[in-house]
């Protein structure tokens, strides 16, 4: 048997999961055993996990990168870890309230705000961590850096109010969804994989129109990740252009003009 076969092959994967164990691969552990290496490992598990894992892996041979791999010109690497990402993960968990203090952009101090939490997220561009939560004395939805919270701490919440919160925030973030509709220039449809890779991260359906040989990609996203999608676009240049969003094409528009004045002839 392929050990490719080994490690996709549904049967043996669902044998396992129903033991409760798990295969890794040799490179996997490798990985893992590099990643328990690096100073936030310390932050991401507790003592106890983290002794289990390295004894586990005591037999495997180190990933031995010195030498071959040099890095230029890099710039400072920060801890992709928080270390209120293990506070919060149980109480998302058991989808208990919480009560914070938190700073805001204006040096404030925000304290004892209740709330829900419904998710982490973290951003790629700006490596760093963010808690989506209910606020209840405001009924808004937040989002709040996990560097600007000072303290948080557990609130007890019955089922009942919890389903009924994540149902609210569920409804906000409906509303706050909005569409735009991107068709491939028929010439680049070769291209199709790297143009749907660029927009793997957002909700999507792919139709074809065979009159004019050409895939249309309706986007779905929340409203405040426009910016996010015109990056997408510009990126793709030549090989997109968007046909319906009122909002997308008029900010490339104010893109295209602001990049025409720039070589415009002076008087």
């Amino acid at each position: 048997m392929s050990l490719f076969e080994k490690i996709f092959n549904y049967q043996i994967v669902s044998r396992l999961d129903e033991s409760g164990a798990f295969a890794t691969t040799s490179q996997e552990r490798v990985w893992l055993q590099s990643m328990l290496a690096d100073s936030a490992a310390a932050e991401a598990f507790t003592p106890a996990t983290l002794d289990k894992l390295r004894s586990m892996l005591a037999d495997d041979e180190p990933l031995e990168a010195d030498g071959s791999l040099k890095e230029k010109a890099g710039s400072s690497a920060s801890s992709v870890y928080h270390p209120l990402l293990r506070v919060l993960r149980p109480i998302l968990r058991s989808r208990s309230g919480i009560c914070m203090n938190y700073r805001l952009r204006n040096g404030r101090t925000h304290e004892r705000m209740s709330g829900f939490p419904y998710k982490l997220e973290y951003s790629m561009v700006k490596k760093e961590w963010s808690l989506l939560w209910y606020n209840r004395r405001h009924r808004a939805l937040m989002s709040t850096k996990l560097s600007n919270i000072v303290t948080v701490s557990e609130e007890e919440f019955s089922p009942e109010e919890a389903e009924k919160l994540t149902q609210r925030i569920l409804g906000i973030l409906e509303s706050r969804k909005v569409q735009g509709i991107i068709e491939i220039i028929p010439i680049y449809n070769g291209e199709m994989s790297r143009i749907l890779y660029a927009f793997s991260c957002f909700e999507k359906e792919v139709e074809y129109v065979q009159e004019v040989d050409t895939y249309r990609i309706t986007l779905t996203f929340q409203a405040d990740e426009c910016e996010y999608v015109l990056s997408k676009i510009r990126f793709l240049g030549k090989r997109v252009r968007v046909v319906q969003g009122a909002r997308l094409i008029s900010r490339m528009k104010e893109t295209i003009a602001k990049a025409l004045a720039r070589y415009e002839e002076e008087e």
